[in-house]
Order: structure tokens, then sequence, then C-alpha cells
């Protein structure tokens, strides 16, 4: 179970990053997962001590190899292999607030739409 190197999407399956194999894939074809600073496909060799960057959801994750596995095993063994080096996400009071308009509730009225768009930056014409 443990080779001396591995498949990037293999392995990104096998540590839970990726639910299925083939999104592994697809984030490597997107150009999604950095191995080492230079972008990976999908067949490039992993071994213990390589850094990965891989962006999900907007935000980079820091993995550093530990252990080389191919086979999807359990979560605890799963941790054993990758060292997870990613900043703690900033605080939520410094992250911009985005409005939202509660669902169903209907079309805004004129005076909602000229808020709107005064949020947005737009004055009127």
């Amino acid at each position: 179970m443990t080779d001396a190197a591995a498949r990037v999407d293999a392995w990104l399956w096998a540590v839970r990053v990726y639910k299925t194999r083939s999104a592994a894939t697809t984030a490597c074809r997107a150009g999604h997962v950095r191995v080492n600073g230079d972008r990976a496909k999908a067949a490039q060799p992993v071994r213990p001590g390589d850094e990965l960057r891989v962006r999900i959801a907007g935000f980079d994750r820091i993995l550093v190899v530990k252990k080389t596995i191919t086979k999807r095993v359990g979560a605890v063994l799963a941790a054993e292999a990758v060292d997870d080096r990613t900043p703690p996400p900033p605080p939520r009071e410094l992250t911009a607030f985005v409005p939202t308009r509660d669902r169903g509730a209907g079309r805004p009225t004129k005076r909602e739409r000229r808020d709107i768009d005064r949020l947005r930056g737009r004055e009127d014409d």
C-alpha cells in the first residue's frame, strides 16, 4: 500500500481531498493542483516531502505528503498520510459582507431596487 511514489490524482483521492478519483483528475486538468509550485498533471508522481497546493472552493489548501498511498483507506490512516499546513481562514468580521435577499421575498419594490443599485455603486441615470 505504501510505495516510493504515487499518482497525484490517486493520492488526493486516497487521502480524501476529493470524493472521487475522477474529480481529482479533473482538478489536475483544470490547473487547480500544484506540486512543489508547478502545475501537476494527473499522472505526475508524488513522493513523501512534496508540497501540494490544491484550490478548492476558491481557497488554497497546502498539503505535504507524509506517506504515499494509492488505495482509499480509513480516515485515521488517511490523516496520517498528509500534513495539512493550510492557514486558518480569516475571521468573519474581516470578510466582505454580501447582502442577500431572503428566499421567497418576491420581486424588489422600486425603493428596494434603488437601494440595491446604490449599494452596488450604480446611481440613477
